[in-house]
């Protein structure tokens, strides 16, 4: 039997505490910022461990988030995008072993970078914004599966869920309340498979449940900012985000590469 341990580097709490911190504000106010929490953990540990040492604290803060919006999310596309999650997560488990995450990495990157700086660039030209788009099958199936299969390696399904979500340009709180769902779905599903391929071994257990002290944090201020915010604000905000993790993941997917 395995003794009680912990990942002793100050060095490492230094980086995941900020980590757990951003994943709470990504549940309770801006939908995103999560997606930095594995980079930034990246930095200390390897990719999957950081995968598995955050997994428990997100799911803690999920709940947080289905309270907080338990009344508002889009049914219709909720419909479309848990199924293709799931596919999207069958395909990230049985391929696990065999992925290269530098190079999951620069695609999730280059995609966030893309679609915001093309979006950057409109704003820039004063371009009227297209008229908000509807649920769609087929776009919300195939974003949606990525988002799960990239979610599944690294926690960073934010920027292609995004692509599908934000020309949408829904209410806020409806779309908060959207991503709680969704994401409670995606991050429970994970727990089976992350045990099945030997994931949750004691210290990186051990270490979460630590780490789960922050989560109450990063809810606290996402709440805030939240309520604070206007939605023209809110959106070019997690462009903001959305922009500046996808350089971080292709920096990271680059100098992992070479």
């Amino acid at each position: 039997m395995e003794q009680f341990s912990l990942i002793s580097d100050p060095l490492f709490y230094l980086v995941a505490i900020p980590a757990i911190i951003t994943i709470g504000i990504s549940k309770a106010g801006l939908g995103g910022t999560g997606s930095l929490a594995t980079p930034l953990m990246a930095l200390v540990v390897s990719v999957p461990q950081a995968a598995a040492v955050l997994l428990p604290s997100i799911c803690i803060a999920d709940i947080f988030a289905m309270w907080a919006y338990r009344k508002t999310w889009d049914k219709t596309n909720l419909k479309i995008m848990i199924p293709g999650a799931t596919i999207g997560i069958i395909v990230g488990t049985l391929g696990f072993k065999y992925l290269d995450s530098s190079m999951i990495k620069l695609i999730i990157g280059t995609i966030a970078v893309v679609f915001s700086f093309s979006r950057f660039i409109d704003y820039l030209r004063q371009k009227i914004p297209p008229a908000p788009t509807k649920a769609n099958i087929f776009k919300g199936g195939l974003w949606s599966s990525i988002c799960g299969f990239t979610s599944f390696v690294a926690h960073s399904g934010g920027p292609p869920l995004n692509v599908y979500l934000i020309p949408q340009r829904m209410d806020k709180t409806i779309y908060m309340g959207t991503l709680a769902v969704f994401y409670t779905y995606v991050n429970y599903a994970k727990i089976g498979p992350y045990w099945w391929l030997g994931q949750f071994n004691i210290t990186n257990l051990s270490t979460s449940f630590l780490l789960i002290l922050a989560v109450p944090i990063g809810i606290f201020i996402g709440l805030w900012i939240q309520r604070k915010i206007n939605d023209i604000v809110f959106y070019r905000t997690i462009m903001t985000i959305l922009f500046m993790t996808g350089l971080k993941l292709c920096y990271d997917g680059i100098t992992g590469l070479i």
